[in-house]
């Protein structure tokens, strides 16, 4: 478990392999439920180097002091990664 938002990864690791390798992390809201953008690459366990980057974003909930996974939304490709962002990007340019 963990108490601070800045240590959540999704590094994942099974005897001794890092199978998921978070590349980077943003934390776009914090407090009792954090939620965070995480960039990431998967191992190819047949070639074993990582796959292309991908993205996903995480909410927690703080209970007992600790942050446990709610939800998640992994972006399926970087088309869809541009079409988050152009949408974002058009809707806060409205306003």
């Amino acid at each position: 478990m963990t108490a601070t938002a800045e240590d959540l990864t999704i590094n994942y690791e099974e005897e001794g392999l890092l199978l998921v390798k978070e590349l980077d992390k943003v934390i776009l809201s914090k407090g009792a439920w954090v939620t965070i953008l995480f960039r990431y690459q998967n191992l190819n366990k047949s070639t074993g180097e990582y796959g292309n980057d991908m993205y996903t974003i995480r909410r927690y909930q703080k209970r007992q002091g600790n942050y446990i996974p709610k939800s998640k939304f992994n972006i399926s490709s970087p088309q869809q990664a541009q079409k988050i962002i152009d949408a974002l990007s058009r809707w806060t340019n409205e306003q």
